[in-house]
């Protein structure tokens, strides 16, 4: 792993406990400038894995606490007339930031999910016929409590799509839980982190330097069969969009280059495909009749599609 990135993911380690595969997501989310959904039961650290990233990352940070009667305005932003000039004033939302906690995406109404996730695609904000762009890097990190269902509203299957990865923290095991216990002991933890530890132009570089990792023709076809293996299959009827092939692509590299590498290998797919497809997928009646989840059709199918045995360097 790249020295800066390494120091970035040491100072979220300050936080989080034992999830290094977690953070290595979403590092691999942030290289490739998309947007995570940390989708997992409440109290396991949804909420402080977005904040130590902010913080660590020494990029501007805004969280905003998604209620039915939050306002897509409170998201994007709205002009208002200044008292004094007269004139229409820009006033930012919550969205004009490097990094935008959306705590508990699905108790947002559909109106400022829809705000939301245009805000995400876009990268800018177009109010009164003025366009604003957001701050680069921008990154959503939003959270998902799977177990509600009362005051919530569902998320779309078409807008899950827009999200880059999915994460699930899980529970602890015994020795990391009692380690969360003597740090949260006499402090927030996210007071551990005193500076950043990686700069937004650092992280900016760092993105382009992704986008110059290679991937062979043999990893590209890789790719493409397991995505064509989604949309072949009665077990779903809904399979992977052009925009998840597009995403497993780049985070293979993302993958890549976090193991020091300059080239992709087909472990790299394997290893991220989980993340990045099964929630762009839809079980099928008799699909869910055989697979618990998405994710586990998808560990099937990673068995089945041959996998290339050379890949050009």
């Amino acid at each position: 792993m790249q020295p800066e990135l390494q120091k970035l993911s040491d100072s979220i380690c300050k936080v989080i406990v034992g999830k290094d595969d977690v953070i290595r997501r979403v590092l691999a989310g942030l290289l490739c400038g998309g947007h995570i959904l940390i989708e997992d039961v409440p109290g396991v650290g949804k909420t402080q894995l977005a904040a130590s990233l902010a913080k660590s990352a020494g990029g501007s940070f805004n969280r905003i606490q998604l209620t039915p009667d939050v306002m897509p305005s409170d998201i994007t932003g709205f002009s208002m007339v200044n008292q004094q000039t007269f004139e229409l004033e820009y006033r930012p939302g919550a969205a004009m930031c490097n990094f935008l906690l959306a705590d508990e995406i699905n108790r947002a109404s559909p109106k400022v999910q829809s705000a939301l996730l245009e805000v995400m695609e876009e990268h800018q904000i177009s109010i009164d016929g003025v366009t604003h762009t957001l701050p680069q890097p921008f990154m959503v990190l939003a959270t998902q409590n799977p177990v509600e269902t009362y005051g919530t509203y569902h998320l779309p299957e078409a807008q899950m799509d827009r999200f880059f990865m999915r994460v699930s923290m899980g529970y602890p095991s015994a020795e990391e839980e009692l380690q969360i216990l003597s740090r949260t002991e006499h402090q927030n933890p996210l007071r551990n982190i005193t500076e950043a530890a990686i700069s937004t132009d650092e992280i900016i570089a760092l993105q382009e330097q992704v986008k110059s990792v290679f991937v062979s023709d043999a990893v590209k076809n890789y790719i493409l069969s397991i995505v064509a293996a989604t949309r072949s299959t009665d077990m779903l009827t809904l399979g992977a969009s052009p925009r998840g092939s597009i995403a497993l692509y780049k985070a293979a590299k993302a993958e890549a280059f976090l193991s020091d590498r300059q080239f992709v290998l087909p472990d790299d797919v394997k290893t991220i495909t989980e993340s990045v497809l099964a929630h762009r997928l839809i079980l099928s009646p008799k699909g869910k009749t055989k697979y618990e989840d998405a994710a586990m059709l998808l560990r099937e199918i990673l068995t089945q599609v041959p996998v290339p045995m050379e890949t050009a360097q």
